[in-house]
């Protein structure tokens, strides 16, 4: 026992460590003083730092290197002079999926580095070169989005099948052809944002612990009472639990764990079950955008965008109870004939229910509640002390592991090693369009179309994500459009305040009730509801849910032009 014990905290040491060692520094070359420096930076077509490019300065007239280094992830490259330097010189720089660049040093340039003076060079620009590894890369990107939106595999396969190729172009393709490489495997793992995924498997571990004290099920039972059976009244009191509780943990395992007990609850009241689950799933999509871990989608853009938990919270949660608001009216109109239907449930019937929703583990439960207020408060205050969400969440899940003592086996299973994988492989496959120029591309598109119009760009961002996540999943798409975010945040005038990364956030996650396949919570309940006889079909999904896309969607474009835009 204590060899597990030993090995769990082992394992959380060098997570932690790994995170550690990730954590983005500086990249500034470093200097010597055996001779003059010739420093600079390389940037692409958008302004934004190159690394890996191999820079060398050689002579003009034949050619032989007298220098080289290899740019840093701030696109900064140094090189150190340590010999004379007669005649004309120029500086090559090389890279993948670029043009060659040849850089002449001016007469000026050349006289500073002779005298013993280190010399700066203006930013070089490298354009993009658009070969075969593109269209492979883009082509592997695109197949990976139809397995995904057709379901013709399961998420994690089709990603690992977009991996697969990925790398057997880079390694075997090349082989025949050089212009198939697109990165090696070192590169791609440098396209994985490791913070995501150590947060997501602390939560999983800590929600473990909490799904086996009956919570959820106290939770649905408890919707119940307060609304003393009546189902009008219940649909936003289920709607309000199922997105708080989204917001604190995240909405797949809300919905996983309150489905079964909202369907107890409809057959009690001889009401169609999808009149309760339905506006659960929307409420659970749009409360959970309040907070850094109540979306998958959230948890990509707090982390890329370096947007902390209480930044969510204040910039988001007016604009997101709005949108509530308008999604309970909708809700309540278009069920009102089913919701009018209900019954009083027969004694017998109530007591199953109450017998289903007892808190099983009280003990446990409280020691989850004290360990979850101390994670919230450190994932409010985290960013004072630089610890990263991903921190937090292991530091949480040790700490209820060592409080509790479950068995550990059980819990390390509990863990969606599933999901975990999916977003790996996700990574290199985005890392990928990335590494070949697709995303400069689109954002290059997007720059001319919106120009230095913020209003036009926030616009563009939230309406685009929220119908494209409606026929492509949020999770993936939210992944590629990260990059573009990026860009546009740093060119567009007034985007520095991460108005553009809130604008994916609203978007992508609402997005998601557009459609069955929008967002992963949709397909886990209408999973559960098929198995219990209640099937929801893409086309009721989306007769349902699109017109609850429009309206919340509205609602919170209409709190961040008035928050952000005044």
């Amino acid at each position: 026992m204590k060899q597990r014990w030993f090995s769990l905290l082992a394992a959380v040491f060098l997570a932690a460590l790994a995170g550690l060692m990730a954590w983005p520094g500086g990249g500034t070359a470093a200097q010597s003083d055996q001779g003059p420096v010739l420093v600079g930076f390389i940037h692409n077509a958008q302004n934004q730092p190159v690394a890996g490019v191999q820079v060398r300065l050689v002579r003009s007239s034949s050619g032989t290197s007298v220098a080289e280094a290899e740019s840093q992830p701030d696109g900064r490259f140094a090189l150190q002079i340590e010999h004379p330097l007669p005649g004309e010189l120029e500086i090559k720089a090389d890279r993948e999926h670029f043009e060659s660049a040849d850089v002449p040093l001016s007469q000026a340039e050349l006289s500073q580095l002779q005298s013993g003076q280190s010399v700066e060079i203006p930013t070089i620009t490298l354009t993009r070169r658009i070969g075969i590894s593109f269209w492979v890369a883009t082509a592997i990107f695109l197949l990976v989005l139809v397995l995904i939106a057709m379901e013709g595999l399961q998420n994690t396969l089709a990603v690992l099948v977009g991996t697969t190729l990925v790398f057997g172009f880079s390694y075997l393709g090349s082989a025949v052809n050089p212009d198939l490489f697109i990165f090696n495997f070192s590169r791609a793992l440098e396209f994985v944002d490791w913070n995501v995924i150590f947060l997501i498997m602390g939560m999983m571990i800590v929600i473990a612990v909490v799904e086996r004290t009956g919570l959820f099920q106290w939770l649905g039972y408890f919707a119940y009472r307060v609304s003393r059976g009546k189902a009008w009244l219940m649909v936003p009191v289920l709607m309000v639990t199922a997105g708080v509780a989204s917001a604190f943990l995240d909405n797949v395992t809300t919905m996983l764990l309150m489905t079964p007990i909202s369907i107890q609850i409809a057959m009690a009241l001889g009401i169609q079950p999808l009149a309760l689950l339905m506006p659960e799933v929307l409420g659970s999509n749009v409360i959970g955008i309040s907070t850094l871990i109540g979306t998958p989608t959230n948890i990509l853009i707090g982390s890329a965008g370096k947007i902390s938990f209480s930044d969510f919270l204040i910039n988001l949660t007016p604009g997101v109870l709005m949108a509530m608001v308008g999604l309970i009216i909708y809700c309540e109109w278009i069920y009102w004939k089913e919701l009018r239907a209900a019954t009083h449930p027969s004694p017998t019937l109530l007591e199953m229910l109450e017998e289903n929703a007892q808190i099983t583990e009280p003990d446990n439960l409280k020691k989850a509640g004290v360990v979850g207020a101390g994670m919230i408060v450190l994932f409010v205050t985290g960013e004072f002390f630089h610890l990263v969400p991903s921190v937090t969440a292991l530091m949480g899940a040790t700490a209820l592991l060592l409080w509790i003592g479950p068995d550990i086996e059980e819990m390390i299973e509990a863990v969606d090693w599933t999901t975990l994988v999916f977003f790996i492989g996700l990574f290199v496959v985005v890392g990928a369009i990335q590494e070949v120029g697709l995303v400069d591309l689109i954002a290059q598109g997007i720059g001319r179309l919106v120009g230095q119009n913020l209003l036009l760009t926030t616009m563009a961002i939230i309406w685009s994500s929220a119908l494209l996540s409606t026929v492509i999943a949020n999770i993936p798409f939210t992944a590629a459009m990260l990059p573009v975010i990026a860009f546009l945040s740093g060119t567009v005038p007034g985007a520095s305040d991460k108005v553009l990364y809130y604008s994916l956030s609203v978007g992508s996650a609402m997005g998601g009730n557009g459609s069955l396949i929008g967002a992963s919570a949709n397909l886990v309940t209408a999973g559960i509801a098929e198995r219990a006889g209640y099937p929801i079909s893409y086309m009721y999904f989306l007769k349902r849910g699109f017109p609850a896309l429009l309206i919340t969607v509205a609602l919170s474009t209409l709190w961040l032009y008035l928050h952000f835009l005044p």
